[in-house]
């Protein structure tokens, strides 16, 4: 069954730091490039992240560029969403995805930023 799961969010004050995680299972993880995006609350989904079968490519929306980093452990079959100051505007649910045409059918993680 494919699978992707989100952990490690929560709640933490502006300039805070979390790592979110990503595990897949289910399907050849190495031949997929992985996206994050995230569903502010009372807002549609925006993406932003995404990272090369291999890690070596990343790309980031200009709201986090900087702050966030990516990466992924093929050998885990997990990607790494490091976030750096954060900001009370990183509150959202935030997913991890193969496809971003697509709506995310995993449960997601929470991240809320406090001011």
């Amino acid at each position: 069954e494919w699978r992707l799961v989100e952990s490690g969010g929560g709640l933490v004050q502006r300039g805070g730091s979390l790592r979110l995680s990503c595990a897949a299972s289910g399907f050849r993880f190495t031949d997929h490039y992985i996206y994050w995006v995230r569903q502010p609350p009372g807002k549609g989904l925006e993406w932003v992240s995404r990272i090369s079968e291999d890690g070596l490519v990343t790309a980031y929306s200009d709201s986090v560029r900087g702050r966030f980093t990516l990466s992924r452990d093929n050998a885990k079959n997990t990607v790494y969403l490091q976030m750096d100051g954060l900001k009370p505007e990183d509150t959202a649910v935030y997913y991890c995805v193969t496809n971003v045409d697509s709506p995310p059918v995993s449960q997601g993680t929470q991240v809320t930023v406090s001011s």
